[in-house]
């Protein structure tokens, strides 16, 4: 059944790409979810721990991939597995190395093109499921990236594993990204927030492994581009800065995505220019594309169903229902009254 999206308009009362980014940060929602933690040894010798909102186990899963820095504490992380628990659908949010509050074991961390580690997460989460149950991947920011990425190294391959995809605020080309935040206001509200964790873990592995990087440079790092160019590119085996940039962005691997997949950016996302985004040339027909003028970065604030999910929830879950339409999961009323 084709996809009829709602159209998202930011409340006249949230001007701006800033507020309608930093307005859910500022006043978070509250509600307690009853978290389960997992935690997964890897091949390599660390671990990455998961938060689990359990229920049926023939019901669809939704796997989290949150964005730089973020958590299953994260706004759009707990409003999104608030929803999914309403409707009575399963979900699970995956941390990134060090994400946690528990820092990983390895000096590498995570990064935005990391294929190998979505891959493994995912086949996972799919080989340890009932078999009739759908698993539905969301993507926010970084995650998105990552998400975007996998699916296109994949192709086809990717088909028996996930059901459908949806990519949040995707900083598709990331050295627009990096250019973007490292400007401007974006600079003050943005980076220098995200270097003051990502910063002060460096240097903790830096010490604690004996690293031979420049911890005197990294220490004095102001933007992303020096960041990267001190740490994420030469410990995760990148050159530079730059190429670390070119090889994770997820844009040149769009045209070979066979799952179906919601690509959701809004065109005043204060993280990447609009013209950095996809056209419809650039993307596969498995690929829907919906670039609302408004919404911010991972924003889309909007009250809606389920007791007042935010639109980007409501919209998410709604394209997985949709996507899912004749699979007996659904057919069986596992849309727990979501309207499609």
């Amino acid at each position: 059944m084709p996809f009829a999206p709602d159209a998202y308009r930011a409340p006249w009362w949230l001007p701006g790409g800033h507020l309608q980014t930093l307005f859910p940060y500022f006043f978070p929602r509250t509600f307690t979810l009853p978290y389960r933690r997992s935690r997964w040894e890897s091949a390599d010798g660390d671990f990455v721990d998961l938060d689990w909102i359990d229920g049926s186990p023939e019901r669809p899963l939704i796997a989290l991939l949150h964005g730089l820095e973020g958590s299953s504490r994260s706004p759009y992380a707990r409003d999104l597995m608030h929803a999914v628990r309403a409707i009575g659908w399963r979900g699970v949010v995956v941390h990134f190395r060090g994400c946690s509050e528990q820092p990983n074991r390895l000096p590498r961390a995570y990064h935005s093109g990391d294929t190998q580690e979505v891959d493994w997460i995912l086949r996972r989460l799919k080989q340890g499921q009932d078999p009739g149950a759908p698993l539905l991947a969301v993507g926010v920011s970084l995650g998105a990236n990552a998400l975007l990425k996998w699916l296109g190294t994949q192709a086809e391959a990717a088909l028996p594993v996930l059901d459908a995809a949806a990519a949040v605020s995707t900083p598709f080309d990331l050295a627009a990204a990096a250019s973007a935040l490292d400007h401007g206001i974006n600079r003050l509200l943005y980076t220098r927030h995200f270097l003051k964790t990502l910063v002060h873990k460096a240097l903790t592995k830096i010490r604690t492994h004996a690293l031979a990087l420049d911890a005197a440079a990294l220490a004095r790092a102001r933007t992303f581009a020096e960041f990267d160019a001190h740490y994420t590119a030469p410990i995760h085996g990148f050159p530079s800065a730059a190429a670390y940039w070119q090889d994770a962005s997820a844009k040149p691997w769009l045209l070979h995505v066979r799952v179906p997949t919601l690509l959701l950016n809004a065109r005043n996302d204060p993280f990447l220019p609009e013209a950095a985004l996809p056209a419809p040339c650039d993307v596969s027909s498995s690929i829907h594309l919906q670039f609302p003028p408004t919404g911010g970065h991972a924003g889309f604030f909007g009250a809606g169903f389920a007791g007042g999910a935010s639109w980007l929830s409501r919209h998410v879950l709604r394209y997985f229902a949709r996507s899912l339409v004749g699979r007996d999961a659904v057919e069986a009323g596992q849309t727990g009254g979501l309207h499609l």
